[in-house]
């Protein structure tokens, strides 16, 4: 089993910045991707942006390039962190951590979850 904990959400104005981090403790894996996806009041579950285990892989959703950034930090309990700039109103959502082995589509875990107000 993989643990996720995710830290950092909070309210902020529009325009204004914040950084989700991710942290995964318990069962390792040598190939797999980390994802931040966002859940808005009364809508799906998105991806929002996702980065392979050594970082070599990263990849966003169109509405969030050049203002998020995916980061990893391997050496810090193989910490992931979501710098969030130029925050809008509509990026108010939960915002979830998931870590998906490659390879193997039962190795699936979610973090529970932390919340993110933009206010306009």
């Amino acid at each position: 089993q993989v643990q996720l904990i995710e830290s950092g959400g909070g309210v902020v104005q529009a325009g204004g910045s914040l950084r989700l981090s991710c942290v995964a403790s318990g069962r390792t894996y040598s190939s797999f991707m980390t994802n931040w996806f966002r859940q808005a009041p009364g809508k799906e579950r998105v991806f929002v942006a996702g980065i392979s285990a050594r970082g070599g892989a990263i990849y966003y959703i169109d509405s969030v390039k050049g203002r998020f950034t995916i980061s990893r930090d391997n050496a810090k309990n193989n910490t992931v962190y979501l710098q969030m700039n130029s925050l809008k109103p509509e990026d108010t959502a939960v915002y979830t951590c998931n870590l998906e082995a490659d390879g193997d589509t039962s190795a699936r875990y979610w973090g529970q979850g932390t919340q993110v107000t933009v206010s306009s």
